[in-house]
């Protein structure tokens, strides 16, 4: 694409022993065009090839500087802002040295702040995992392309999204209100410039073109800070980061002071619950850690988030010590995405529902919730050479009075793309007070249509139930997968010869499937093996 601004933008891109890729992002910002007056390089006192990848990169182009720094600050915040130090142009844009700017990124967000006169526009970003290449949107559902947002108080949703790097800022917006990032070692120094953004109440034009790629690499030998959550001093760093922007934000517009409360409730906290892991020390740390820190929310606070992030606040501040390992599984299968509440299921004196019978936390707001937010679980099972058994538990009776009645297997790509759908079968009542059906589990028809959009090698795929109820309400949750079902198996198959598939148990607690069709399916399979095997190797 070629610009129609002039040079308006200083590109700021960080970059901290990272020579095999901070090229690969300088390119992406020098692409850019005219627009792009300056990128501005920030190695951060590196100790391989990066300087010298980036004074060859400059010597070829007179539009790249280099700044060096003599010494590591310890974290992103210090070159950020040595990089808006050394900023001529009218505009400012972050890349970080592992990610990339797509192509007419910056023409297009220039072109919406100069049309809209705001000093902030944002556009759309993706996570990239890699090496799949799998596409998740980031922040789904907080923007609206085409807005001009004339206050951010009147739109507290946007404390969901604390990414600097996929907006650009008027450099004379970030003097004005001196916006800097926090220096030194600081971790997620994005929570708090972009709170800084927010509570000097800038206009915002919002672009639905894509603006920024964030490459995920989790299975690197040095993964990113935000990645890097092996002990409980990231969760540490992550409080402290949002324990300053929500003070910052408070002061300056409370109701997004209190959506900034509840988006670590609903967000932050879940996330780094589920993957909680299973050693004793680290579940004490953090659980010591969290419980002190929500205790200082106000009540108000928790009220305003979720249910389910209002029954997790509840159950950590009922007892000082972690639960029993039983309880632990019930949490980190609640905090997945779709929550999931593992059976029994307790009442109090009164008959209300409760956490548990140690844990008698009630369960308020759960007759209210609709039946697509209701945390259910579902079983699943093999049956017979080609089927599924699904069992359906009921939530103390909120399932029953729905009524459900048919269940259909979706099969999800990991990478993106259309769902596979199996027909629908009838849930019969069964002994037990749920519901149980027999589904066919096709997996040479799933692996023929992921053939059929290009997936040549191997496969993997989320499953999910979804469910319709006889009162015209439905729900769709992620089953999970009892012991029997996670066994490899080789399927004979007259297009393939043989289908390989290995159902599996995400982190969360949910079944997925790698399939690997034919000989080119079967030997990306035994690569992908010996890659995550590799990778676990080095985390240890």
């Amino acid at each position: 694409m070629t610009s129609t601004n002039p040079s308006t933008v200083s590109v700021v891109v960080i970059a901290y022993n990272d020579a095999g890729l901070v090229g690969e992002a300088v390119s992406s910002a020098l692409a850019q065009g005219p627009v792009v007056a300056e990128v501005i390089a920030v190695n951060d006192a590196s100790s391989d090839g990066t300087a010298q990848v980036l004074d060859e990169l400059a010597a070829r182009h007179p539009r790249l500087k280099v700044v060096h720094r003599t010494q590591n600050s310890g974290g992103c915040g210090t070159p950020r802002n040595d990089g808006i130090a050394a900023a001529s142009a009218p505009y400012v844009l972050f890349l970080d040295s592992d990610d990339v700017l797509p192509p007419g990124a910056a023409d297009a967000l220039v072109r919406a702040a100069e049309e809209h006169r705001t000093p902030v526009a944002v556009g759309a970003c993706v996570r990239r995992e890699l090496p799949e290449g799998r596409d998740v949107p980031w922040a789904q559902g907080v923007y609206t392309a085409g807005d001009v947002i004339e206050r951010p108080a009147d739109r507290p949703e946007l404390v969901r999204d604390t990414l600097c790097v996929n907006k650009l800022y008027e450099r004379s917006f970030l003097d004005k209100h001196s916006i800097r990032f926090p220096d030194g070692r600081f971790i997620y120094e994005d929570f708090v410039f972009t709170a800084r953004v927010l509570a000097a109440a800038p206009r915002i034009a919002v672009i639905g073109d894509l603006v920024y790629v964030w490459h995920v690499r989790r299975s690197a030998a040095q993964v990113s800070i935000s990645l890097d959550r092996k002990d409980v001093g990231n969760w540490r760093s992550r409080i402290e980061a949002h324990r300053t922007a929500s003070r910052i934000i408070t002061e300056s517009s409370p109701e997004l002071g209190r959506a900034c409360q509840a988006k670590f409730l609903e967000y932050d906290l879940r996330m780094y619950l589920r993957e909680l892991g299973k050693d004793p020390e680290y579940q004490a740390a953090w659980w010591t850690l969290t419980r002190e820190y929500v205790e200082t929310f106000a009540e108000a606070d928790i009220e305003a988030a979720g249910a389910h992030a209002r029954w997790i606040v509840r159950v950590l501040r009922a007892t000082a010590t972690p639960p029993a390992p039983a309880e632990l599984v019930r949490l980190t299968h609640f905090a997945a995405d779709p929550a999931r509440l593992l059976p029994p299921y307790a009442t109090d004196a009164d008959g209300l529902p409760v956490w548990s019978g140690e844990l008698p936390v009630e369960l308020d707001g759960l007759a209210e919730l609709p039946v697509a937010e209701l945390p259910v679980t579902i079983d699943a099972e093999p049956s017979g050479a080609g089927g599924l058994r699904i069992h359906l538990h009921d939530l103390y009776g909120r399932l029953a009075a729905a009524g459900p009645h048919t269940a259909q297997l979706r099969f999800v790509p990991r990478a993106g793309g259309e769902p596979v759908t199996t027909p629908s079968a009838a849930l019969l009542p069964d002994e037990t007070g749920g519901w149980s059906a027999e589904l066919p589990f096709r997996l040479t028809a799933v692996a023929a249509a992921g053939r059929r959009t290009g997936r040549r090698g191997m496969q993997a795929w989320n499953v999910q139930v979804a469910v319709e109820c006889a009162d015209g309400s439905s729900l769709v949750t992620s089953p999970r997968p009892l012991d029997r079902l996670l066994h490899r198996r080789a399927l004979v198959s007259s297009r393939y010869g043989v289908l390989l598939a290995q159902p599996f148990r995400t982190a969360g607690g949910s079944l997925a499937l790698r399939l690997a069709p034919g000989a080119q399916g079967a030997l990306s399979f035994v690569r992908n093996r010996l890659h995550r095997a590799m990778a676990g190797r080095a985390a240890g």
